[in-house]
């Protein structure tokens, strides 16, 4: 199957871009917002049940924000989705896109000047836009903020092609491992550039985002 069969937003362009974008996020909330996940809401929960175990309550409320605004960013998209069905899923994509990218530039812009809180929940609620709406690629499941499943996925198929010859299989974990990749990357550029940019190293995910709009479908 080539890829121009595949439904907007679902090649391997698409999902490289958005997974590099959510470790750009992740890394960004991490060092900038009290050490907590935009999108990452397992390691939020771990870190809550560490700080609870230890009786440092007074640093679970950035968590609590990040996991309740995400919750409250996936109702958001799944409004959308009610209101532009299958049909007119390319449309709905690009508005969650250039959701996101606002949220992103307006983040850029409070950095500093409010509450991170306030800049926790925003963020939180882009990575959920992002989660509830890009779920498939190459007409596969997909998620772009979290590489657990897909180091599950990368074993699995590394496993596939050595012991069954299944060329499928070494295809996807090219996928998988250009995804693991981007992600990392993201990371490690958020990580770079928040050393000189601060809280405007957000509009580093913005930037990629943007990418992933215009060279994604």
């Amino acid at each position: 199957m080539q890829e121009r069969e595949f439904g907007a937003y679902e090649r391997l362009l698409s999902g490289a871009l958005l997974t590099m974008a959510a470790g750009a996020l992740d890394a960004y909330t991490y060092l900038e917002d009290g050490g907590v996940f935009a999108g990452l809401q397992t390691g939020n929960l771990i870190l809550t049940g560490l700080r609870v175990g230890r009786g440092e309550f007074g640093a679970i409320i950035q968590a609590l924000v990040s996991l309740g605004m995400f919750a409250v960013g996936v109702a958001i998209i799944r409004v959308a989705q009610y209101h532009y069905p299958s049909e007119r899923a390319l449309r709905r994509k690009v508005v969650t896109l250039s959701y996101e990218i606002i949220i992103f530039v307006l983040v850029s812009f409070l950095a500093g000047r409010v509450s991170i809180l306030w800049t926790t929940g925003l963020l939180a609620m882009a990575a959920a836009a992002q989660l509830q709406e890009f779920r498939t690629l190459k007409n596969g499941p997909f998620t772009s903020l979290m590489m657990t499943g897909n180091v599950r996925i990368l074993s699995e198929s590394v496993l596939d092609f050595v012991t069954q010859g299944d060329t499928k299989a070494l295809r996807k974990a090219g996928d998988i491992i250009t995804l693991i990749i981007t992600f990392f990357v993201g990371a490690a550029a958020s990580g770079y550039l928040v050393q000189y940019f601060h809280g405007q190293t957000i509009l580093l995910s913005a930037a990629i985002v943007l990418l992933a709009m215009i060279f994604g479908k």
